[in-house]
C-alpha cells in the first residue's frame, strides 16, 4: 500500500515536468510567430509610457544585482534611517562599495522616500475613494434587489388588433465587414415582433469589400420578398466611423414619420419581443429619451478571457447602470440595444464624430438638455464578447480614451448648463474623473510603479491592507452579480491590474489628443452563438444558399462574382493564426519578478507573492497567451 501511494504520489512529478515543457514550447512557439506584433505595437507618441517602464526596469535590475551583492555580504537589506546616522564609519573598517550602499540608503531615506510615500498617499486616498464609490453601488444595487424595484410601464399597453396604436419605429443596424454577423443580425431584426408597417429597418453597410456589400444588399432583397420593410445603406464617404454613419441615416427625409429609432450593432441579436418589451416605456413619459436593455454574452464561457470580461460588464449592467437609472435618471448609453425618441436626438444636437465613444457623447449632451433615461435589467440582448487579445485590448484602448476626449469637450458645456450643481457635480466628479480618469492612474501607479519602487525603497514600504485585503474585497463585490465566477476571483484581480497599462495609456492618449486617440478599430466577431434558435438558423443560412442567391439574382455575373468569391475566401482559410508580442507588458513583467525578487531577499511576505503572481499575470498577456490566438 505504501508503495502504491508512493507510486502516485511521484506520478505528480512527470504531469508537472510535461505542464512546464508545453508551456515553454507554447511560448517558444508563440514568439516565433510574432514576426509583425513588435512592429505594430509601438507606433504612436504613446510609446512614451514604454520607454519610461524601460528605464525603469534597467534601474531596478541595477538595484536588483545591488541588493544581491549586499545580500551575500549579509548586510541588513532593511537599514533604518536611525541606524545610518547613528553610524560611525570611522569606527568601522568598510569597504568602498559598503560605502556607497550606506550612502545610497541615507540618501533615498532623506530625499527619494518622503516623496514616493507622498505619491503613494496620494494614490491610496484616490483608491479609497473609488473603493468607496463601488461599495455605494453595491448598496444601492442591494435596496433595489431588496425592494423588487423595477420601472414600471405606465397606462395599457397597445391595442394588438388595432396597428395604428403602435408608434412608428426605425430599426438601424449599422456594420462595418461584418462578414461573420450580417445573417444573424439582419434576421434577427426582421423577426422582431411589431407591424410591419410601422417599423422599418436601415441596414447601415460601411464595408469596404464589395462582395460582402453585394451579399449583405441580398441579404437585404432576400428578406424584404418576404414583406419586411427594410432598406440598404452604403456611404460612398465613409467618415466619422460609426458616428458619421448614423448621422447619414438619421438625415433621411423619410426619418421624420418616426417617433423612436432602436440602435443593434451588428453582432447583437434581440429577441422578437425586443420591441414590445423596450417602447412602452415611453408611453407616458414625454421626458424619457433613452431606454437600454441589458447585453447578455453567448460565448461568455468560451476561454479565460471572456469569463473575466462576463465579470467585469455583469457589474456595469447589474449595479453600475441600473442603481445610475433608479436614482439619477442617467447613465452613460451602451450604444446599441437600446431605443432613442428621435425628438431627444435632435434636441441633444443628433450623432457627432468628434469622438470614438459617440454612444457616451449623445447621452451626456442629452442628460444636459434634461431627458431622462431608463435601464431594463431583465430585457437581454443576445451579442459576443471578444475572443482573443488583441481585439480585447482596442476595444478597452478605445472605450477609455474616447471618455478623456468627450471631458475636455464637454467641460465648458456642464458648466455652462442649467441642470443642478448635483448633476453637475455627478457628472464631473463621478462619471468622468473618478470613474473614467482617476480608476485608471491609480490601479496602473499605485501597483505597478509604486509598489515595485517600494520594494527598493522599504522607507515607503505599501501596508498590506493596500495590496491586498481591499482589492480582494472589492473584487469579491464586483463578482457579486456573477456568482458562477467565484473560482475566478484571484485571474479577475490580477487581471485587472494586468489591463491597467492599456487603460491608463488610453487615458493619457485620450486626455492630450495622442496619436492613437482617434482611432476606431472594429472589434473582431467570430459569429458564434450557443443559443439553439441561432444554431438552427445558421444551420439554413449556409455558405450553398449565399451562393444560390448569387446565382439566382445575379445570373452570369453572380456565377463570376461568386469565383471570386471563392478566391478570396481560399487564402483566408489556409492563413495561419499568429501572435503578438506586447512590449509594455513584457516590460512590467521583467519588473516586477524583479522586484518579487527583491522583496524575497528581505522576506516581504504578501508583498512578494502579490508581485510573483502580478508579474507572472503580466508574462501571460505579454505572451498573448490568454484568450484565442488571431489571424
Amino acid at each position: 500500500m505504501l508503495l502504491l501511494k508512493a507510486h502516485n504520489f511521484l506520478k505528480i512529478f512527470p504531469w508537472i515536468a510535461m505542464g512546464f515543457s508545453k508551456t515553454f514550447a507554447s511560448v517558444k512557439k508563440r514568439i516565433a510567430l510574432s514576426d509583425n506584433g513588435l512592429k505594430d505595437e509601438v507606433q504612436y507618441k504613446e510609446r512614451l509610457i514604454y520607454k519610461f517602464i524601460r528605464l525603469f526596469l534597467l534601474v531596478s535590475i541595477i538595484g536588483l544585482f545591488v541588493e544581491f551583492v549586499a545580500y551575500f555580504q549579509k548586510w541588513d537589506l532593511n537599514l533604518h534611517l536611525d541606524f545610518i546616522h547613528e553610524f560611525d564609519p570611522k569606527q568601522e573598517v568598510m569597504g568602498l562599495f559598503q560605502w556607497a550602499y550606506l550612502s545610497w540608503v541615507s540618501f533615498r531615506g532623506d530625499y527619494i522616500a518622503p516623496s514616493i510615500m507622498m505619491l503613494s498617499q496620494f494614490c491610496v486616498v484616490l483608491f479609497m475613494i473609488q473603493s468607496l464609490d463601488r461599495f455605494v453601488l453595491g448598496m444601492g444595487c442591494f435596496w433595489i434587489k431588496l425592494k423588487g424595484i423595477k420601472p414600471k410601464i405606465e397606462g395599457d399597453g397597445y391595442d394588438i388588433e388595432d396597428d395604428t396604436s403602435f408608434p412608428m419605429v426605425l430599426v438601424q443596424i449599422p456594420m462595418c465587414d461584418e462578414r461573420e454577423v450580417y445573417q444573424q443580425s439582419i434576421a434577427s431584426a426582421c423577426q422582431l415582433d411589431w407591424p410591419k408597417d410601422r417599423i422599418l429597418i436601415q441596414v447601415l453597410d460601411d464595408s469596404s469589400d464589395e462582395l460582402l456589400q453585394m451579399l449583405i444588399r441580398n441579404e437585404c432583397n432576400s428578406w424584404r420578398e418576404k414583406g419586411v420593410n427594410i432598406i440598404y445603406r452604403h456611404r460612398f464617404l465613409r467618415t466619422g466611423y460609426k458616428a458619421g454613419n448614423l448621422h447619414s441615416a438619421m438625415s433621411c427625409d423619410y426619418v421624420k414619420n418616426y417617433e423612436f429609432v432602436a440602435i443593434l450593432d451588428a453582432d447583437f441579436q434581440p429577441n422578437p419581443d425586443f420591441l414590445t418589451l423596450t417602447v412602452p416605456h415611453f408611453k407616458g413619459k414625454p421626458d424619457v429619451g433613452l431606454v437600454q436593455a441589458r447585453w447578455s454574452f453567448v460565448n461568455k464561457d468560451e476561454n479565460l478571457l471572456t469569463r473575466l470580461q462576463n465579470i467585469n460588464l455583469c457589474f456595469h449592467f447589474e449595479v453600475e447602470q441600473q442603481v445610475n437609472s433608479h436614482f439619477l435618471s442617467f447613465f452613460g448609453f451602451n450604444g446599441t440595444a437600446g431605443v432613442w425618441r428621435i425628438k431627444a436626438l435632435e434636441e441633444s444636437g443628433g450623432w457627432l464624430e468628434r469622438t470614438t465613444v459617440e454612444d457616451m457623447d449623445i447621452a451626456v449632451r442629452a442628460h444636459l438638455h434634461g431627458w431622462k433615461f431608463v435601464y431594463l435589467n431583465d430585457v437581454k440582448v443576445l451579442c459576443e464578447l471578444p475572443e482573443s487579445y488583441e481585439a480585447y485590448k482596442k476595444q478597452q484602448h478605445r472605450w477609455h480614451s474616447g471618455p478623456m476626449q468627450l471631458f475636455r469637450l464637454c467641460l465648458p458645456a456642464i458648466l455652462k448648463s442649467k441642470i443642478s450643481k448635483w448633476k453637475k457635480a455627478n457628472l464631473i466628479f463621478l462619471f468622468f474623473l473618478l470613474r473614467k480618469l482617476i480608476l485608471p492612474f491609480y490601479s496602473f501607479t499605485l501597483f505597478c510603479v509604486i509598489l515595485p519602487l517600494t520594494m527598493f525603497i522599504p522607507e515607503a514600504e505599501l501596508p498590506i491592507w493596500v495590496i491586498c485585503y481591499v482589492p480582494v474585497t472589492m473584487s469579491i463585490l464586483n463578482i457579486l452579480p456573477a456568482p458562477k465566477a467565484f473560482p475566478f476571483l484571484m485571474p479577475y484581480l490580477l487581471f485587472e491590474n494586468t489591463m491597467s497599462v492599456t487603460k491608463f495609456n488610453a487615458m493619457v492618449s485620450g486626455l492630450f489628443q495622442l496619436g492613437s486617440a482617434y482611432e476606431w478599430v472594429v472589434t473582431k466577431k467570430t459569429g458564434r452563438s450557443s443559443e439553439s434558435d441561432l444554431l438552427a438558423f445558421a444551420e439554413r443560412e449556409s455558405k450553398s444558399t449565399n451562393e444560390d442567391k448569387i446565382q439566382r439574382r445575379l445570373s452570369d455575373s453572380g456565377l463570376e462574382m461568386l469565383g471570386k468569391l471563392k478566391e478570396q475566401e481560399a487564402p483566408v482559410d489556409s492563413k495561419k493564426k499568429r501572435n503578438k508580442i506586447y512590449r509594455k507588458e513584457l516590460a512590467l513583467a521583467c519588473l516586477l519578478l524583479t522586484a518579487a525578487t527583491r522583496s524575497l531577499l528581505s522576506a516581504h511576505g504578501i508583498h512578494f507573492y502579490f508581485l510573483l503572481f502580478q508579474g507572472l499575470s503580466f508574462l501571460v498577456v505579454g505572451l498573448d497567451l490568454i484568450g484565442e490566438q488571431v489571424s
